[in-house]
């Protein structure tokens, strides 16, 4: 199991290529407080819920000087899909071979269905301007979990 990150913890640049098969880059982001958020799979039911929470208070965040990404194993032409299907405006992002989410902690071991397996663990982070983490969430619940986001960051 990948080891988890904690306040303090320099975040772990990457390069993925976006939902349009564009290469995005962490350090793109440098200089602006960050939310990256880890989820298992585009167009399931949880998944949709918190991304289509994310896009409702995407303006406030915004305004607060905060991005928004978000991070799964789907392929680019999957996450396009999700994109235009829930009309989301922030980046989206193709990790197929789980680097990036072994690196943040956000793959390995869970709980599903009582069952143990190995898969994406939800997680969360808030990264500072300078590319630290703020907050590190794992195991998150899909709903509520932005409200909790908001109240944390003070919006």
């Amino acid at each position: 199991m990948s080891e988890r990150l904690q306040p303090g913890d320099v975040a772990p640049e990457f390069e993925l290529s976006d939902a349009d098969g564009d290469p995005f880059s962490l350090a793109s982001l440098r200089g602006r407080r960050v939310i990256l958020y880890f989820y298992p799979a585009a167009m399931t039911p949880g998944c949709t819920k918190e991304s289509v929470d994310f896009q409702s208070n995407l303006a406030d965040l915004d305004a607060a000087g905060v991005a928004v990404v978000g991070i799964s194993p789907d392929e680019p032409a999957k996450l396009a899909k999700f994109r235009e299907k829930e009309g989301l405006a922030f980046p989206l992002l193709s990790d197929p071979d789980t680097k990036v989410l072994q690196a943040y902690g956000a793959y390995g071991e869970k709980k599903l269905y009582g069952k143990l397996v190995v898969g994406v663990i939800r997680s969360t982070f808030i990264l500072d301007a300078d590319g630290k983490i703020e907050k590190a969430y794992y195991n998150v619940k899909a709903t509520g979990h932005v409200d909790r986001l908001r109240r944390d960051l003070g919006l």
